[in-house]
């Protein structure tokens, strides 16, 4: 019988099939769904910072792509022992509009940008995106075929 298993903002969790991994609530936060194809086990990530280097504390590092994909695509490989992993990404909105553009921290696209960066440098491929824009998301991520569906409120239901 599969589980649906929620993952909170700076959280992430680990499970296999048949179970479904679930975040909700990607506003300039990223949903990263980590795949190990062979063991159809994943991780499913709710990134909330794109890097830890301005924090003293980083022992919530779930919270910080830097940090969290690392560790996530280490303890995911050493679970099930494959190398090659995948990657399916959402989220990275703009969800606040500032009258001078320059005021804008630009949060969610700084997170797709170190998400990206990170997963390129351990030589994770992203197989499937669905980033930016101006709306919040939510994915489920059904471990047992690495369909991701993305929802958006008021929008077309996409898959990943």
């Amino acid at each position: 019988m599969s589980e649906q298993i929620k993952v909170g903002i700076s959280d992430y969790k680990v499970a296999a099939a048949p179970n479904q991994l679930v975040t909700i609530g990607l506003g300039s936060c990223v949903g990263i769904a980590l795949y190990a194809p062979e063991a159809k086990t994943g991780a499913l990530s709710h990134i909330m910072l794109p890097d830890s280097s301005s924090f003293s504390d980083t022992s919530k590092w779930p919270k910080f792509a830097d940090l969290a994909l690392p560790k996530i695509a280490a303890e995911l490989r050493a679970q099930t022992r494959e190398t090659k992993l995948l990657a399916k990404i959402a989220g990275g909105a703009s969800m606040f509009t500032f009258s001078n553009e320059t005021q804008t921290l630009q949060i969610g696209q700084r997170n797709i940008e170190a998400v990206k960066a990170t997963l390129h440098d351990l030589q994770i491929p992203i197989v499937s995106e669905h980033v930016g824009g101006k709306m919040g998301r939510s994915m489920y991520f059904d471990l047992t075929d690495f369909n991701v569906k993305v929802r958006m409120v008021n929008r077309e239901e996409y898959i990943l």
